[in-house]
């Protein structure tokens, strides 16, 4: 019996009270045609009724694949439980989904993406649920919000702490899923699917898995079908026994904004000098100081923001391949993509199952992590999952709560406030007019990462801006270089809305980081 349906009759296969996973990283691997049919059932037949959604990663994205959005309708879905959501410019109007959260319209929850991964390996396998450190002591802890995003969610918790082996333990409960939506590039006759033209696999697998083993239907939108035998043994990720159904979408965007680009799966090595050079201005200068953190031979997590500039500039200064960058949708080595293609990396060495590149960042096996900042207050603790003013200018926390809770060394980027106006002006940072939002304050909104924790345990915290170098000591925040250019009164202890301690042997930042004629930079032996 043939698989193969349109995405409108694979709808009709998902009944009322589903619990549907979601494989997606915004665009990338987006099964966009699956959740559009589900979406146009609801229209025409108002079923099925109360879903839950489960997508570690953002379904969807506000820049033309619409993915969660498709199902963001009052009456189909009843919860959400996400690592992130679709997130865009603070003047365009928010997603659907987020319209329906804070309308208290849907319960909602921001959940650590790896935690997801695990929850859904963990209903694979049968087992009663996830134990965890993650999260603990930020706004994961039930201590502390419970991963609840709206009222409607809090009526209901999905973490709770647990002791187990004389030890405090978050713990989730597993969640079986009983439909899955994934995407691959092609499947043969019988449901293998390959990737070949994926920028990521993310965990279709773990959601395959998941859903076979619990009785339910697993749905596969791919660009195109072969006849059975045609995938190569080894290419195949998701065999055709864990396949319900498919869906041939030959106009699936390979990611946000982006129809095909071989460089993102691996199959064109792009040339080092097709990579623009960023343009030489305040936020260069501060990703020019983070990379001097770097040593040779490290393996480093890269975040969006500021920080991913930094591949760039190892480009621009011959050191690219002195470490290896990764990235939590999968990449390892090569170069991670801006902008739109965020979540992609050209010339990767490697794709890893999100789920596998997840345990290796909360178990700390890596050796930096490069992330940005909306806020830090004082205790070092860290927000960039929340910005309560237009929730949806923030995705939420992703992976940043996996990635940071046993990370042995981690630099967050940031400008010093918001809004501020300046420039470089012969080799010196130039206020011309001062920002009004204070960054470095006395609490966080939300704590996305703690800085008591990282103390107790020993992590080392340093917080790059234009104007100043910040670490986070025992004694608290410590400000231990200034710009060229900078008085310290003024331009730093006065603009922080939080004490802010100098260190004795306050130094001034590398001159070279200032003038775009000076190269050079070096990167210390690893050990």
């Amino acid at each position: 019996m043939t698989k193969l349906m349109t995405a409108r009759e694979a709808a009709n296969l998902i009944p009322d009270e589903a619990v549907l996973a979601v494989n997606s990283s915004s665009g990338l691997c987006c099964p966009d045609a699956l959740l559009q049919g589900l979406g146009e059932r609801f229209d025409e037949e108002a079923a099925p009724k109360n879903l839950t959604s489960i997508h570690p990663i953002a379904a969807g994205d506000m820049f033309g694949t619409k993915g969660v959005d498709h199902i963001a309708k009052p009456g189909l879905l009843s919860r959400i439980i996400g690592g992130s959501y679709p997130s865009g410019p603070s003047k365009a109007e928010p997603p659907k989904i987020w319209q329906m959260i804070t309308a208290e319209q849907v319960r909602a929850y921001n959940v650590p993406s790896g935690i997801i991964f695990d929850m859904l390996r963990e209903a694979a396998a049968k087992r009663p649920g996830v134990l965890t450190k993650v999260g603990m002591e930020t706004f994961v802890d039930p201590d502390i919000e419970g991963c609840a995003m709206n009222g409607a969610a809090r009526e209901e918790a999905i973490v709770e702490r647990k002791s187990f082996d004389g030890e405090d333990w978050l713990y989730f409960k597993a969640i079986a899923p009983n439909v899955a939506m994934i995407r691959a590039t092609t499947a043969d006759e019988k449901g293998n699917l390959s990737f070949e033209q994926e920028g990521a696999y993310l965990g279709a697998m773990e959601m395959a898995l998941a859903v076979r083993n619990n009785g339910g239907v697993v749905i596969a939108q791919v660009k195109r079908v072969g006849a059975a035998g045609s995938i190569r043994p080894h290419d195949v990720h998701v065999p055709g026994i864990l396949v319900d159904v498919i869906v041939e979408a030959p106009d699936q965007l390979q990611t946000t904004a982006t129809e095909y680009d071989p460089a993102i799966s691996g199959e064109l090595i792009r040339p080092l000098d097709s990579f623009r050079t960023a343009e030489f201005n305040v936020g260069k200068v501060i990703a020019r100081r983070v990379a001097q953190e770097l040593k040779d031979g490290w393996a480093v997590n890269i975040g969006f923001g500021i920080s991913a500039n930094v591949p760039r500039i190892m480009v621009e200064e011959g050191l690219h391949g002195s470490v290896t960058w990764m990235i939590e949708q999968g990449a390892v080595g090569g170069i991670p993509l801006l902008d739109f293609k965020f979540g992609c990396s050209a010339n990767a060495e490697a794709f890893v199952a999100s789920p596998h590149q997840f345990c290796y960042f909360q178990a700390g096996g890596f050796d930096a992590s490069l992330l940005s900042f909306l806020e830090v207050d004082k205790h070092g603790s860290v927000n960039v999952s929340r910005l309560s003013a237009i929730p949806h200018r923030t995705a939420g926390s992703g992976g940043f709560v996996d990635i940071t809770t046993r990370a042995r060394k981690i630099v967050f980027s940031g400008n010093f406030n918001a809004g501020a106006k300046m420039s470089i002006e012969e080799g010196q940072l130039k206020i011309h007019q001062e920002g009004k939002v204070a960054k470095f304050v006395n609490e966080v909104d939300q704590i996305s990462f703690s800085g008591k924790k990282a103390r107790a345990q020993g992590q080392d915290i340093t917080y790059v801006t234009e104007r100043c170098v910040i670490r986070l000591t025992d004694q608290g925040l410590m400000v231990t270089e200034i710009a060229p250019g900078i008085d310290l009164q003024r331009d730093v202890l006065d603009q922080a809305a939080t004490p802010l301690l100098v260190a004795d042997d306050l130094k001034t930042m590398d001159a070279a980081l200032f003038d775009p004629a000076l190269m050079g930079l070096t990167l210390a032996a690893e050990g």
